[in-house]
């Protein structure tokens, strides 16, 4: 699958991952940063932004549709870098295909399995419609109701976007929010494999979330014994929108 990408920069290659209903942009502030040191790339991984949507969603497509993306780009030395499921999928293109990989960053997430976290959000954002409304203040007003976090709306509504339909106009999620629902705990599944990792690796882990724990640094080292961890203070879940500079500063020091 051909990947929808932003490329800046010039260097030795930077490719960034989004987590569950992200997008490229996301990233876009950091992508600036890096890019005076690297040709950063963030990408919009399949079923998410403005690449395609497909039924078939798991951990080993979406790290096949970054290895053709490295390919077609002609791609060496690369550093990958991922969020959340986007961590998932870089932890799997890197078991997968070590080679393709020079040096990984994981972003806040472990290679064991989880418990279903989205589902709620799949569930309000399924009530929305957005076909139906006439504003995106509607959309805003029924997210705000169901979940009642204001940070976590806004940044679903950045996937809401004006479509084309004959010569109207209507609102519709950029992500497939059918097959999300469909195959959500695709994105719980561990992310391992029979022989260890050999690529150097970077864990990334926020000081207030609940992701990564101390009990889970023997699993990650067996999957990935050439890691460390590092911890982020005053950070959550998103590390990258809660310290910037501190993720900044992490992916120079250790790809720099």
């Amino acid at each position: 699958m051909k990947l929808f990408f932003r490329k800046s920069g010039h260097g030795k290659p930077l490719v960034i991952l989004h987590g569950l209903f992200g997008i490229s942009d996301n990233w876009a502030s950091l992508a600036r940063m890096w890019s005076e040191h690297f040709a950063v790339y963030a990408v919009d991984l399949r079923n998410h932004g403005q690449s395609p949507h497909a039924e078939e969603w798991n951990y080993s497509v979406m790290a096949e549709d970054v290895l053709e993306l490295i390919a077609d780009e002609k791609l060496n030395e690369v550093s990958l870098l991922g969020h959340s499921m986007g961590g998932k999928a870089a932890m799997r293109l890197a078991l997968d295909y070590p080679q393709a990989v020079s040096k990984l960053l994981v972003s806040d997430i472990g290679p064991k399995k989880y418990e279903e976290h989205n589902r709620k959000v799949v569930e309000a954002l399924q009530r929305v419609h957005p076909e139906k409304l006439a504003s995106r203040k509607e959309a805003e007003a029924m997210l705000v109701h169901d979940l009642r976090d204001n940070s976590t709306v806004q940044f679903l509504l950045k996937n809401l976007s004006w479509k084309e339909s004959g010569e109207k106009k209507h609102l519709g999620w950029r992500f497939n929010l059918d097959v999300i629902a469909r195959k959500l705990d695709a994105v719980s599944e561990a992310t391992d494999s029979p022989a260890p990792c050999p690529v150097q690796t970077l864990f990334i882990r926020g000081e207030n979330s609940e992701y990564i724990r101390p009990e889970d640094e023997n699993g990650i080292k067996r999957v990935f014994p050439d890691s460390e961890i590092l911890t982020i203070k005053n950070a959550g879940h998103w590390v990258h929108a809660d310290q910037p500079q501190a993720m900044y500063e992490a992916v120079m020091d250790f790809c720099g």
